[in-house]
């Protein structure tokens, strides 16, 4: 501080006496004059007072935020935020709602009816969609086969001519289909299986004598009791289409 910027008032006693001694008598700021010091400390504000910085005074620059779209946003929507905007726009639930997640939901047929406790009747096949059991008679100029099978194409029961004293070439004849028809319906029927057998399918293959001997006795009282029980004939058979060459026809 400078020396000469002090005022000192003038008085002929003063000049008398050295400055030392002048200034350890009198004070060095008379009352009613405040001078205040040229410091930049005391331009800042007391922190307890008051919660604005010098930052405040400057202008900020106010960052967008970036606007990222995750993937849940895209499947579930976008969420409003605000509050004025809610009337204008649809809420966050409205949004999920008609989401793609809650429509693949929607869609779906998932049987819910165990969760309420109620007992779930079993389900029952409709009779046509049943599986019926199979009577198949294959016959050629040889001989003739019978089998009879399940639903699941087990075998109950697979004779042949040969199988009840027929020789050679008298197999192949139409009495020997005869008789093999009749015994395996009679064994059948001895074993009780008319009982169990309630839908029955006819499957004809070859066009051998056998075959128009089957179909008679089926026909006749000996066939009665499964020829009701027949819902459905059908031919199996075998139909050449190119393949190898056949064989020399026989000359006699």
């Amino acid at each position: 501080m400078d020396i000469s910027q002090l005022k000192l008032p003038f008085n002929a006693s003063t000049m008398k006496r050295p400055l030392t001694s002048c200034l350890a008598a009198r004070p060095l700021f008379l009352p009613g004059e405040a001078v205040a010091p040229k410091h930049a400390f005391w331009k800042a504000r007391c922190l307890s007072q008051t919660s604005i910085r010098w930052e405040d005074d400057k202008p900020k620059r106010v960052q967008a935020r970036p606007k990222t779209e995750s993937l849940l946003e895209n499947i579930y929507g976008s969420s409003q935020t605000a509050r004025g905007k809610s009337s204008q726009q649809p809420n966050a639930m409205s949004d999920l709602s008609q989401s793609m997640v809650f429509q693949a939901l929607n869609k779906s047929n998932i049987d819910t009816s165990a969760l309420s406790g109620k007992p779930v009747p079993p389900a029952q096949a409709k009779e046509d969609e049943l599986e019926p059991y199979h009577f198949h008679i294959f016959s050629h100029k040889h001989n003739t086969h019978i089998t009879c099978s399940k639903p699941n194409r087990e075998p109950i029961i697979s004779m042949s001519c040969g199988n009840i004293g027929f020789k050679k070439s008298r197999r192949g004849t139409f009495d020997s289909a005869y008789s093999l028809t009749k015994y395996v319906l009679e064994r059948l029927i001895h074993t009780g299986w008319p009982m169990k057998i309630r839908r029955l399918e006819l499957v004809l293959r070859g066009f051998g004598q056998g075959r128009e001997a089957a179909v008679k006795v089926l026909m006749s009282p000996e066939g009665k009791v499964f020829r009701d029980k027949i819902v459905r004939v059908a031919d199996s058979t075998r139909i050449k289409f190119g393949g190898t060459r056949s064989e020399k026809p026989r000359r006699l």
